[in-house]
């Protein structure tokens, strides 16, 4: 592959994983969420879909490079303390678009855009993987890579979707929003393409980071927040549901080959 088509594949196959993520949105639409069960429910399944995201996956994937980088596995532990302490400062900081708006509205705000911000930050390695991907010269490769984030982004785009419906968000808030959390994916697979002596070394930490912030938002506001509308027994199962489907989704998907 010369530079101008790994330039195209990158973008265009970063754009659809972007678009893919949107998918999420549309199981979530049929999703009644006027009981507090239903709310606390589908808030510990995202919970759980998150925390097997960046522990089966992201962590995952950045001890796995100890191949090629044998301190791989340290860069990750101290890329989730990074990740966490930025989620820390986050939390410290951010404050609600509205201020005369209820305690509630507030509370839920916050906690929507926290969600937002963390989707937002996992997009990053994701997209910095498609683009190292291709640059690699090999286009299966390459394809597999974008192939396997792309049918990932799908439940992400659930986990995101479920909290936001929960508030009231409509299909098309709860689209958009899916599809903006990945925009990082299309805009880092580029120049990691083109500069993958320089972003390959990255991707341990990177990866640490993008789990260790979510991590930090699934303990801070979607397992309380499922407890006090919910219970202890719901929330658990609500959790165990939500890791279990994602791990499953990524067992089956790991036994793709091109």
């Amino acid at each position: 592959m010369n530079k101008t088509e790994v330039i195209y594949w990158a973008l265009g196959t970063g754009i659809l994983s972007a678009l893919a993520t949107g998918l999420g949105a549309i199981p979530v639409a049929l999703i009644r969420t006027s009981s507090n069960l239903v709310r606390a429910f589908s808030g510990a399944v995202a919970a759980g879909m998150m925390i097997s995201a960046s522990v089966f996956s992201l962590a995952q994937e950045g001890i796995a490079l100890k191949v090629e980088r044998p301190t791989a596995p340290y860069e990750v532990i101290i890329g989730l303390m990074f990740g966490a302490a930025f989620f820390w400062f986050v939390d410290k900081n951010i404050h609600s678009i509205n201020s005369s708006a209820s305690v509630s509205q507030q509370k839920s705000s916050k906690r929507g855009m926290m969600i937002f911000i963390a989707m937002f930050i996992h997009s990053f390695p994701e997209g910095i993987a498609i683009g190292v991907g291709f640059a690699t010269g090999d286009f299966n490769f390459g394809l597999l890579m974008a192939i396997a984030i792309s049918v990932h982004n799908i439940p992400e785009g659930i986990a995101i979707s479920l909290p936001l419906k929960t508030e009231g968000a409509s299909f098309m808030k709860c689209f958009n929003l899916s599809v903006l959390s990945s925009i990082p994916q299309p805009i880092a697979a580029v120049p990691a393409a083109l500069a993958v002596w320089f972003f390959k070394p990255l991707m341990a930490t990177a990866l640490g980071f993008a789990g260790g912030a979510m991590i930090y938002l699934v303990v801070l506001e979607l397992i309380p927040e499922s407890l006090e509308e919910g219970d202890r027994t719901l929330t658990a199962w609500g959790v165990m549901v939500g890791l279990g489907g994602m791990l499953l989704i990524t067992s089956l998907l790991n036994q793709i080959h091109i």
